[in-house]
């Protein structure tokens, strides 16, 4: 017991109980706002009902979109050399730091009317909520995909391939069962991420209601007078919270070595 506990200063307890109450605090006086008696009535209101059936549906559609193409791009980069990887990894991950009003912007200004791919007429509808989504969900999909296959080395591939099995044998049979709890968590992850964006969403898709009002746009109108009340805007907030830690129990379970 004292092995695992190590010899971290006890003096640093303080302030470490400080950062844990600093995080968990506001949560608290989140749950404790929700409205109990009226929770169901809230959610169920038809507003309210049009801004989760949004959310879910672009989240899964811009999962399955993260899916396509991201799996691809992780594999890529797990198996380029060095350099290569080292650059792709980068281009990747800067949509993970950049603010989401910026990426909203950067779509905007190229499937926008003025866009360079302004004929597509996807600015301000539902398919461009999926877009937002996928932009900023993609990052946490291909790198955590490509941080399982990097894990799992090459050599059943290298085994695979001398017995005679061919590319897509050795990905279908090999490759992604191996780094399969990785796939899920970036799954996870991605999905999580697709339906609580809001930068992005707000300035590429818009805030209509019924057509590109996720949660997160319903929660923030809410509070500034308009749209869903205000309970309504709390419970969808509570729904978050509570689809961010479910999320967090599925990544922290599928984790290698996790306890069943």
């Amino acid at each position: 017991m004292s092995s695992a506990r190590g010899y971290v200063p006890r003096s640093l307890a303080f302030p470490a109980f400080v950062g844990l109450a600093f995080l968990i605090l506001p949560l608290l006086a989140l749950i404790a706002r929700v409205e109990w008696s009226t929770f169901v009535a809230d959610v169920t209101s038809p507003a309210a009902l049009e801004a989760l059936g949004l959310s879910f549906g672009s989240g899964a559609a811009a999962t399955a979109a993260c899916i396509v193409i991201g799996v691809p791009l992780a594999l890529l980069i797990a198996r380029s050399g060095p350099r290569l990887a080292a650059v792709l990894r980068a281009a990747v991950t800067v949509p993970l730091v950049l603010p989401p009003m910026v990426g909203g912007i950067a779509l905007l200004y190229l499937f926008g009317r003025q866009g360079w791919l302004g004929g597509w007429g996807l600015s301000f509808t539902t398919p461009a909520v999926v877009v937002a989504q996928t932009f900023v969900a993609l990052p946490f999909l291909v790198l955590a995909v490509e941080g399982a296959v990097r894990s799992t080395g090459v050599d059943f591939e290298r085994t695979a391939a001398a017995l005679g099995a061919g590319r897509w044998t050795i990905l279908r049979r090999i490759t992604l069962p191996l780094a399969a709890p990785g796939i899920v968590a970036g799954v996870v992850l991605c999905f999580a991420r697709a339906i609580g964006e809001f930068g992005a969403t707000a300035l590429f898709a818009g805030n209509r209601p019924g057509v590109t009002q996720t949660m997160p746009l319903a929660i923030y109108t809410a509070f500034n007078g308009a749209g869903v009340t205000q309970g309504t805007a709390v419970a969808l907030a509570l729904l978050l919270l509570a689809t961010a830690v479910l999320v967090l129990m599925l990544v922290r379970g599928w984790r290698p070595g996790a306890a069943r």
